[in-house]
């Protein structure tokens, strides 16, 4: 029987995917607290997201929920940051933003219930977020250094993944708004095929933006505008075919003008006010060509 799990890829066509359908604990009333720009409107989130699983159960990807009721954690929605799924078990992680520490804890119940080897937890004082994880390829990923992944974080993701063969790449980034806002290395960068990624430049490190371009990557460029509305976040669902948010249409044009075919959904709620684009609200449990 072949394994129903594994995922060391961005871009290979994704046949199972995790999510968590926005509930009451989403609607935060204290929106500044959790660096929201205002209160959800949760009917309309979840018509939202509703429409996002739509979008990945007719790209063929058997969509699995996280239904969980986890009180106070806002961000459980999000269901890209606890965890990094490899093609030997999962990678349970741990959270930089303060407010998300408990979600760890539920999601890996959910991967035993699924099946789904835990191969390693962080422990300690190891901080490691999934949108700061970005594979390269099969046997490379790069992990971002910022407010909500650290030194200790990287040192253990590399102790984890060594013996599967990873590569690990460090990737500083930069203090933008400051350790309150969410800037995760996949706020720059989505990868969408094997040779093309969507990247915002003036964020983007220099020598990463050159390791790029060695390894022959052709990139697209999100424009200023766009930055803000998440233009960068991009989730590959096959190789050349993506998911985005509605209201970027110049990286939309773009993509579709590098041979991408594109879809989009409206995320007012359930993105934009709280930080998470599609990457964030998906976490892949397998890809496979």
């Amino acid at each position: 029987m072949a394994q129903d799990y594994g995922s060391q890829s961005m871009v290979d066509p994704l046949r199972r995917v995790l999510v968590k359908r926005p509930d009451a604990a989403f609607a935060v009333d204290d929106p500044a607290r959790w660096h929201y720009s205002g209160k959800p409107d949760l009917e309309i989130a979840q018509q939202e997201h509703d429409a996002l699983v739509g979008i990945l159960r007719d790209a063929g990807a058997e969509v699995l929920f996280h239904d969980e009721t986890q009180l106070h954690l806002a961000d459980a929605i999000f269901v890209h940051d606890p965890a990094l799924v490899t093609e030997q078990g999962v990678v349970i992680l741990k959270m930089g933003k303060e407010l998300r520490r408990g979600e760890e804890a539920v999601i890996a119940r959910r991967f035993e219930e699924l099946g789904v080897p835990i191969l390693y937890e962080l422990h300690g004082e190891a901080r490691a977020e999934g949108g700061d994880l970005l594979w390269i390829d099969q046997d490379t990923l790069a992990v971002g250094q910022g407010f909500r992944t650290n030194s200790e974080g990287l040192g253990q993701l590399r102790e984890a993944l060594e013996p599967l063969g990873v590569g690990i790449l460090p990737v500083p980034l930069p203090y933008f708004g400051g350790p309150e806002a969410c800037l995760h290395l996949m706020s720059l960068i989505s990868i969408v095929d094997h040779d093309l990624a969507v990247v915002y430049p003036p964020l983007l490190p220099v020598p990463f933006w050159r390791y790029l371009r060695e390894r022959g990557f052709r990139l697209v460029e999100v424009p200023d505008e766009e930055f803000e509305t998440m233009g960068p976040n991009v989730l590959a669902v096959a190789p050349s075919r993506c998911v985005m948010l509605e209201g970027n249409p110049i990286t939309k044009r773009r993509l579709e003008e590098d041979g991408c075919e594109v879809s989009t959904y409206e995320g007012n709620e359930v993105s934009l006010k709280a930080e998470g684009g599609p990457t964030c609200l998906t976490r892949p449990i397998l890809r496979s060509p």
